[in-house]
C-alpha cells in the first residue's frame, strides 16, 4: 500500500472524524502549555480534560466505526480516565451534576 492510498483513496467521512477528533485532543497539550507557561509552573486547567473527552469519544467513534479493538479498548479506557478526572474537579470545587 503506498502512501496515494492511504490518504487520498481511504479519506472518507470517518477520516474527517478521526482527524478532528485528533485535533481535539491534541489541542488540549496546547492548552496545557499555554497555561502552565502563564502560571509560571506546571498547571491542568479543566478545559484539558474536556479536550480530552471530546477528543477521546471522537476517536472511540472513529475506532468502532473502523473496527479496530486496540483503538476501542485504549480510547475507551482514556475515557473513563477523563471523565473521572472531570467528577474528582467538581467534587473538590462543590459542584454536584443535575
Amino acid at each position: 500500500m503506498n502512501t496515494f492510498n492511504v490518504i487520498v483513496e481511504k479519506f472518507d467521512i470517518w477520516t474527517i472524524v478521526g482527524f478532528s477528533a485528533q485535533v481535539a485532543f491534541t489541542a488540549r497539550f496546547i492548552v496545557q502549555w499555554i497555561a502552565s507557561e502563564r502560571k509560571g509552573k506546571s498547571f491542568v486547567p479543566i478545559v484539558f480534560w474536556y479536550l480530552s473527552i471530546i477528543g477521546g469519544l471522537g476517536l472511540l467513534i472513529y475506532a468502532i466505526a473502523r473496527a479496530d479493538p486496540v483503538f476501542i479498548v485504549g480510547q475507551s479506557c482514556g475515557c473513563i480516565i477523563y471523565l473521572r478526572n472531570i467528577m474528582l474537579i467538581f467534587k473538590e470545587k462543590g459542584i454536584q451534576p443535575e
